[in-house]
């Protein structure tokens, strides 16, 4: 899940008791709605304590239009389950109309509001005000999050409506589809949760094991997010994913009717009433049904879930999984646990040091790639640190290599077509089955290429609509999402794309392998110098913003910034290296050389000359 999230901020006093009558367009501050058309500021909230629950207010009687736009507003960023309260703000006809689970748009910060002027409001006895702002990102149905901008313009619409005693109040008759909040209240609200499924393409993986690909999506923090997550766990993976993910859930399944609220026992075991769809699983793919409903909610609750039991809808139990049971049959995470890092020294050699521990004089890797015979400028090793390639000095060659004693070089399994070592062959990136990537950069485009197990004939990928060349390449653990570094005239971008294999009927029998759906992962960087994977759905970049200086963050696959502290500051960073276990330090090359940050402390030198820091993978 990352970073530890930052519990830190009370709210003020008077917001913990109730939601009052003033509020901000989905934020937590208080300010007044003009009534003249000029536009006000809003202040955005503090994150709250986690134990403090936010309680919306029901409309004060005889409450004017302006009271009840902000109480509405007010109330949508309440705890309320089903945003009941809010509810009663509007007219009986926009209630059943208004899906606010359908979507939510996250503003920069709070939306300004505006009085609309359409006459004389005493005449037309009604009331119209305008929300604007500037959009950050979009939530869909699903819970997926997605990055945007451009401007947010929409209109809360009023009239007056008869109550049964034949008095006149104001309700909200017309209003925006979905929610819209400030991202300080959409990080009060929600909390990223990465949700499991399996890669449909599982060739390389070793023995019967199956790679779990984690479909981070976005829940309310504190309306029974235990539940929610089982829920869209099993109406399946997000859209984006969904091509290159299977669920072991039979189509249809559901919590059994009836379940409204899931709790783990005292002893964190989570029972998980369903319904007769997944009544006759067998045994194997019951432990895979636990599995992921194990691995989504490991981090979800204060203690966590270490035992899930799937019933069957007569109550009967169909299966018992715990953590160590689990992680027999699905790989969580990288195979196994990254032994060494690795860079190139001062003599252009492939070195090591251990992934683990305080040891810090780097050795030679064995084999010809450590020798020195070969000047190299990048290197990748495999995932299970017996293979590794290495791009030659000028960027022009790449050679592939056991890290065994007496190993030897052929020839070169790759040469660039690029004339300038300028472009050349990028850093390569090994993925879970053993294939290699690598780009290959000319001086206006480049091709991307893998070769099969690290050998043979390059396919050539197909990356539809790349803007730009590629300058870094990485693939993730689970081997279905490709992070790239882009360039053009005007920016250095992180895209995240898909990965999909082909048959190879149809294709002259051939395989192919495309990307896409490429997407930006790090909107707010004007300049991205370097990435690498620190995850499941996590990755470390260094970049900057407009006008802005050098900084190193933590971003999500699908674009969002991970509540918690970043890495600690750094300058004149070229490249940087993470494991998708979390467990292990940072490595990064640095006008300082090769310096490498553990957890809790501060960065330290490995060594003062060296380049092209990797982990396997």
């Amino acid at each position: 899940m990352g970073a530890d999230r930052d519990r830190g901020g009370r709210r003020r006093p008077a917001r913990v008791v109730v939601y009052a009558a003033c509020g901000t367009v989905l934020l937590a501050g208080c300010a007044s709605m003009p009534d003249e058309g000029d536009l006000r500021d809003v202040e955005a909230s503090q994150r709250p304590d986690a134990q403090v629950r936010v309680f919306a207010m029901p409309p004060r009687e005889n409450a004017q239009p302006e009271e009840i736009v902000q109480g509405f507003l007010e109330a949508l960023t309440s705890d309320d389950p089903g945003f009941e309260t809010a509810r009663k703000y509007l007219t009986e006809g926009a209630s059943k109309k208004w899906r606010p689970n359908a979507s939510t748009t996250v503003l920069a910060d709070g939306p300004n509001t505006v009085a609309e002027h359409s006459g004389s409001r005493e005449a037309t006895g009604d009331y119209a005000y305008s929300l604007i702002g500037t959009k950050v990102a979009t939530v869909d149905s699903q819970f997926a999050y997605k990055p945007a901008e451009g401007a947010y313009d929409e209109t809360v619409h009023l009239s007056e409506q008869k109550t049964a005693d034949g008095a006149k109040e104001w309700r909200i008759d017309a209003l925006p589809a979905g929610l819209v909040m400030g991202m300080s209240d959409f990080q009060r609200n929600y909390e990223s949760v990465n949700k499991y499924y399996f890669a449909s393409n599982t060739q390389g993986r070793t023995g019967v094991q199956l790679g779990a690909v984690a479909d981070p999506v976005y829940v309310r923090e504190q309306v029974d997010p235990v539940t929610q997550m089982v829920r869209s766990v099993l109406k399946g993976p997000t859209s984006w994913l969904k091509p290159v993910v299977r669920s072991s859930f039979p189509t249809g399944t559901a919590l059994k009717k009836g379940v409204k609220s899931l709790t783990p026992d005292d002893k964190n075991r989570l029972t998980v009433p369903l319904n007769a769809k997944a009544d006759r699983v067998g045994q194997s793919k019951c432990t895979e049904m636990a599995a992921q409903i194990l691995f989504t909610l490991q981090d979800l609750t204060p203690t966590g879930i270490d035992e899930v039991e799937l019933q069957r809808s007569d109550g009967t139990q169909s299966c018992v999984v715990n953590t160590n049971q689990a992680e027999v049959y699905v790989v969580h995470g990288p195979a196994k646990r990254a032994e060494y890092e690795y860079f190139i020294d001062g003599e252009k050699r492939l070195v090591r040091i251990p992934g683990a521990g305080s040891e810090q004089e780097p050795e030679p890797v064995p084999g010809a790639l450590g020798d020195g015979a070969k000047e190299l400028r990048a290197a990748a090793v495999s995932r299970d640190e017996d293979t590794a390639a290495g791009v030659s000095l000028d960027g022009r060659s790449m050679y592939v290599g056991s890290l065994a004693s007496g190993g030897s070089l052929g020839e070169a399994v790759l040469r660039s077509t690029a004339t300038s070592p300028d472009d050349g062959l990028t850093t390569p990136s090994w993925d879970a089955s053993g294939d290699l990537w690598v780009a290959d950069r000319g001086p206006k485009d480049s091709r991307l290429l893998l070769l099969p197990k690290g050998a043979g004939d390059p396919l050539v990928v197909s990356t539809p609509r790349l803007e730009g060349r590629i300058e870094a390449v990485r693939v993730a653990a689970d081997g279905v999402r490709i992070a790239l570094m882009v360039s053009n005239d005007k920016r250095t971008t992180l895209l995240m794309g898909r990965i999909e294999r082909g048959d190879s009927e149809g294709a002259g029998g051939k395989d192919t392998v495309a990307i896409h759906e490429l997407s930006t992962v790090a909107p707010q960087l004007e300049e991205v110098t370097a990435m690498s994977w620190a995850g499941d759905s996590r990755l470390v970049v260094v970049g900057r913003e407009a006008r802005g200086v050098q900084q190193i963050q933590y971003v999500q696959v699908d674009g969002s910034t991970p509540v918690g502290p970043a890495p600690s500051a750094l300058t004149g960073v070229k490249e940087i290296a993470a494991s998708e276990d979390e467990r292990l330090p940072l490595v990064a090359h640095s006008e300082d050389g090769i310096v490498r940050l553990s957890s809790g402390s501060q960065w330290q030198t490995v060594v003062k000359t060296g380049m092209a820091p990797v982990y396997p993978g």
